[in-house]
Parts: structure tokens; sequence; C-alpha cells
């Protein structure tokens, strides 16, 4: 957040008073008719209180080791809040279970593999929104989810993703089963995308569940031998068939720290 400037006392701050304001006062020791007033000192505000606002005309610094490693898409502006619709999973025990089998696995090949903090499927790019959109986008996402039924999807086949930049890189299960409704979904929000000339989702996507991400381009390591080794191990992993296949209840829409549910029917 972007404080106000700090500024030095200068001629903006005295010379420009109104002459009322510079006369003196009887018995203040203020100079008589006729004699020269003495100059007035001025002294500088010192570099420790200066230094207290770093770079506070262009906006907080995107440090890149606060967040992971991870990098804007775009620069933070004031005002300015990253949204992003998607299907939230809520991860069972079963499912953590089998991530890690897969994580450690994945590790072997590409250490620096985290896993994601939540689970989700995508049906938006990332977008920008001024704060005062927010309800009306999210008012007009509500609108086009009310006519939707709750749907089973499968997600079982493991793919590697990298972002647009190429500057991460993800493991994810891809959809398998219920991507007519997902198309569905996204056609919906793409509608409200237009409305507000926002970027619409990706043409021909891959919906999936990332599972780890990384800092950098990994698609090399991670596919081919490590990728078919992964496969094997949702495919023999216990009730797999079951848990992998999910009932979408909900739509979410994030917003900055906002988050704005839109149940199914």
């Amino acid at each position: 957040m972007s404080a106000a400037p700090l500024v030095g006392y200068s001629s903006s701050g005295s010379e420009d008073e109104s002459e009322d304001g510079m006369r003196p006062r009887p018995g203040d020791g203020s100079h008589r008719r006729g004699q020269s007033p003495l100059p007035r000192q001025r002294f500088p505000v010192p570099d420790s209180v200066l230094n207290m606002f770093p770079g506070t005309e262009e906006g907080p610094e995107d440090d890149s080791t606060k967040h992971g490693g991870r990098v804007r898409t775009f620069p933070h502006e004031r005002g300015n809040w990253a949204t992003h619709v998607y299907v939230p999973y809520e991860a069972k025990e079963e499912f953590l279970d089998l991530l890690d089998v897969l994580l450690p696995h994945a590790q072997t090949y590409v250490p620096r593999l985290v896993r994601m903090e939540a689970f989700h499927l995508s049906l938006s790019q990332s977008v920008v929104l001024r704060h005062h959109w927010i309800l009306p986008f999210v008012q007009a996402l509500k609108a086009r989810m009310t006519s939707f039924q709750r749907f089973f999807f499968t997600a079982n086949q493991v793919k590697i993703y990298t972002n647009q930049e190429k500057t991460r890189t993800f493991i994810g299960l891809e959809v398998t089963s219920g991507h007519a409704q997902f198309l569905d979904l996204v056609s919906e929000v793409d509608r409200v995308m237009e409305e507000f000339d926002l970027t619409t989702f990706y043409q021909d996507p891959s919906f999936h569940l990332s599972l780890a991400w990384c800092v950098g381009d990994a698609h090399l390591q991670l596919e081919g031998q490590c990728l078919q080794e992964l496969q094997a191990i949702v495919d023999g992993f216990e009730d797999a068939e079951v848990l992998l296949r999910v009932h979408t209840e909900q739509v979410r829409c994030k917003s900055g720290n906002k988050f704005f549910s839109m149940p199914l029917k």
C-alpha cells in the first residue's frame, strides 16, 4: 500500500501563507516597523526520517522471496484486485495420502517441488478488477450460475503444466470425465468477462487439479519417465477410481482477499 510522500519543509509551507498569518503580534518579540526581519532558519529533514518510506511514490516492491519465489503476471497497483473464478476442491484424507506418495517421488526428479496449499480447478485466467467493480462482477457471475446443476467429474490423468510466462511448473490431475460441464461453466464465466472487458479463458482448455508446483520451467525433467511413474502410482492407488470422482457443488470467485461462493442447483 502506497503511503503519502514525506515532504521536507519548503517554500510551499511558509512563504505562501497570507500576510495576516505573517504579521507580528504585540509582545511576541517580532521585528518593529522599519527594522529588517531576522532570517528564518530552516532545518533539513534527517535522512533517517526520509528513509522510513522508501519508494512511496512507486508503490510496494514486488519481492518474490515473500511468496515462494512466484512472480506477478501483472504489476500491483493500488485499487487493483487480482480476481480468479474456479471450482474448489476440498481434499479428503485419502487424497492427501495419495499426494504423500506422489510428491516425494516427483521430488526425486525436481527437489524444489512443493505441495499446493489449496486445491481447485480454474474457470478463468487471473484478471484485474477495480475495487468498485467487484460486487457488480460477482452479481453477474451469480446470475449466470443459478441455472447450473451440480455434476460429477473425474480427474485421474497425471499431466505437467507451465504458466504462460514459463515461470512456474505444475503437476496436475487432468479431468477425464465432466469436461463438457466445465466447458459450459467457462462459457458463462467468459460472458461475464466480456461484459467487463476482461480476458476470457484459454481456447481448448485442459481442466485440471494442480497438486504441486515449483518456480521455473521444469517440464522436461518431469515429463517422460517421471510422468509415467506418477501415473502408475495413481492407477495403482487403493480406491483411486472412487477417490478421484468428485461432486461439483459450487463455483467460487476470489478477488484480493475476498471470497464469494455461488452454489449450484
